[in-house]
């Protein structure tokens, strides 16, 4: 995978291939990228310092900057880093918007940045929500004014929405645009509706700093993390400059530099297609990636393809290697075939050289880890059905309440007929008057919370003994980064790796099954998916361990490219039934789930769709054709 320094090159010089506009470096991780990120603006802040000069940073909100203000906090707290000579301009705010409102943007920077280190608060900029209307131009031209007045922005951090604005600079926005209000795309509302609990929520309009003023800092840094920004990306770094996409103005910015992690890289074409730029080292992993992708656009089954195929799209140096298409042809197809399996747990006394997981032993102990307390059926519901079906102990793992995703109302409801059923209930009363007159800044209480953990709780245990898991092998792990009662989680901790690392050593698995999908709209998944790795760290010396494979599933938002599937279980359509419904059981999910991103689709909809469009991919590369299929990866720790 590439990786690079930040300052490997001369910022605004990119890879010369014929296809990127924008510099851009690529990491492994959005962590590592965003220490290198801070690290700039700290020695940025520290030269001015030297110069007596003050330092005017630009500053975004969002996810993407999160992990960029931890590491200056961190900074600041324990190496001396001063922001006593800083000005900050934020790029934008939600207009109508209380500084006090919890989704505001300035109390996001203050929670974030400013209450941690030591900068003047006369030094602090950000756009006023509660301007009125009738003075909201001439604001709009003041705060360009002061930007203007300190010499411009000496560093501008952004991130990108999947319109490709910046800012709020939404499709439309011209090139030479100054601060100003602005209506927000619907599809930026609905990417900000987890954090306001629903779209409808979501103001319609913003204060935004304009092209313009952003294209005029010195130093342009833009972030993007994860696999729902990798359309946009390619879009911004290798199309034409366009006001559909604002972003794409930076192109002609002389100091810019893209930083993104490999999910957000994966549809540039150096990353998604190499051989298309250069010569490539032909691992078995990037000839299967080839001759799938050829196979694809030239819409023929892989067995299919001509040399002539290969040779017209790039791969000239692939067919060399190899000798001739019908050789290779065979031996990428054969790969593909051997992913099938309807023996997801291991087929007993079969040879098993060609299959996905091992034949022994015959009756495995497997968990089941499912971020949310849905997630194991919505993803993997016919494997799940298989693997209880083929006698193996199967544990399920619910690893948060998932409570927050449960309605006002929905929990009204059931807090209503608790005090039908227990006249005497205090707590029910309670409960009742807080959800009545809860306001938009109120966070749950715990008797709330717990009401609403209870609501999935009982849902989890009707599908799962639906699916025929005894409710001793269910567990509810209640992972403590999860229970702040509202949209943003805490830091993982050693309390939450102890209640994973203590599951996995009471049931010693031959198998576990966790999400690898980090595209959820709040970030669950991933800080899940952390702490399990984080597990298996601590537990990789144990001798149970040296037989523990584990299987990443992906859940409602995307799913495994078909070159990066090693187990394809295939589904006949009673079981594609089956598997619905067991997502029924999660009523409080379904007509109007809350956190649903944004596609309209209920998700065991979403589900049957994705599953149905994998089994197709098979059919379509020449494989035998299903109803449906899960996919799973292996991980290798």
């Amino acid at each position: 995978m590439i990786k690079e320094d930040i300052n490997f090159k001369e910022a605004g010089r990119f890879e010369e291939t014929r296809f990127e506009k924008i510099h851009n470096v690529i990491f492994d991780s959005s962590k590592e990228a965003s220490l290198l990120v801070a690290h700039e603006i700290a020695n940025l802040i520290q030269r001015k310092e030297e110069l007596n000069e003050p330092c005017v940073l630009g500053l975004a909100t969002g996810s993407s900057p999160i992990k960029v203000y931890e590491e200056l906090v961190r900074m600041h707290k324990e190496e001396g880093l001063s922001f006593k000579n800083v000005i900050t301009f934020n790029l934008d705010e939600y207009y109508p918007m209380d500084k006090d409102n919890i989704q505001s943007y300035y109390y996001f920077m203050h929670e974030h940045l400013f209450n941690h280190v030591d900068i003047p608060a006369e030094n602090i900029n950000i756009p006023d929500g509660k301007v009125s209307a009738e003075e909201l131009r001439q604001y709009c031209i003041d705060y360009d004014m002061k930007i203007n007045s300190y010499g411009g922005l000496d560093f501008q951090l952004l991130g990108i929405g999947r319109t490709g604005h910046i800012g709020f600079n939404e499709p439309g926005s011209h090139v030479n645009s100054a601060t100003r209000s602005i209506t927000l795309d619907h599809i930026t509302r609905v990417d900000a509706a987890p954090a306001f609990l629903g779209v409808d929520n979501v103001p319609r309009k913003a204060i935004t700093m304009g092209i313009g003023t952003v294209r005029n800092a010195k130093r342009i840094v833009l972030l993007a993390w994860g696999i729902s920004k990798a359309d946009i990306i390619k879009e911004t770094i290798e199309g034409e400059i366009s006001s559909q996409v604002p972003a794409t103005y930076l192109q002609e910015h002389p100091n810019t530099t893209f930083v993104l992690d490999t999910e957000a890289s994966s549809e540039l074409t150096r990353v998604k297609t190499p051989w298309l730029v250069k010569s490539c080292f032909w691992t078995n992993e990037l000839k299967l990636k080839a001759v799938v992708w050829l196979s694809e656009l030239t819409s023929k089954p892989i067995l299919k393809l001509t040399d002539k195929d290969y040779n017209d799209n790039g791969m000239s140096g692939l067919l060399a290697e190899e000798g001739t298409a019908y050789n290779l042809n065979i031996k990428m197809f054969n790969t593909l075939q051997h992913t099938i399996t309807g023996w997801p747990g291991g087929k007993p006394n079969a040879d098993d050289t060609y299959r996905p997981e091992r034949s022994t032993p015959a009756k495995k102990r497997i968990i089941i880890f499912s971020p949310h307390p849905d997630d194991d059926v919505i993803s993997m519901g016919g494997t799940f059905d298989r693997l209880v079906e083929q006698g193996h102990e199967v544990h399920i793992a619910y690893q948060t309440s998932g409570n927050i995703a449960v309605s006002n109302e929905e929990a009204l409801k059931f807090a209503e007929v608790s005090t039908v059923l227990n006249s005497k209930s205090s707590e029910s009363d309670s409960i009742i008057n807080f959800l009545k007159n809860k306001s938009k800044n109120d966070i749950d209480t715990l008797e709330v919370r717990k009401l609403k953990g209870l609501i999935r709780r009982s849902e989890s245990l009707g599908a799962t003994r639906y699916l025929g898991v005894p409710d001793e092998q269910v567990h509810f792990l209640n992972l403590p980064f999860y229970e702040t009662g509202t949209v943003k989680k805490g830091n993982l901790t050693d309390a939450d790796i102890d209640i994973m690392c203590n599951l996995i050593e009471e049931v010693k698995p031959h198998q576990i099954y966790a999400a690898g999908d980090l595209a959820d709209p709040h970030g669950t998944h991933k800080v899940c998916l952390d702490s399990l790795f984080e597990a298996l760290k601590r537990l990789k010396s144990k001798s149970f361990m040296d037989d523990c494979w584990v299987w990443l599933y992906r859940g409602a938002w995307h799913e495994w490219e078909t070159y990066e599937i090693e187990m394809a279980v295939p589904m006949s359509p009673d079981q594609v039934l089956k598997k619905r419904y067991a997502i029924f059981y999660h009523q409080s999910q379904k007509d109007g789930v809350m956190f649903q991103g944004d596609d309209s689709r209920e998700f065991w909809v979403r589900a049957e769709d994705r599953n149905r469009a994998t089994a197709k991919k098979y059919n379509d590369l020449g494989l035998a054709e299903y109803a449906a299929i899960e996919a799973f990866k292996r991980y290798h720790f």
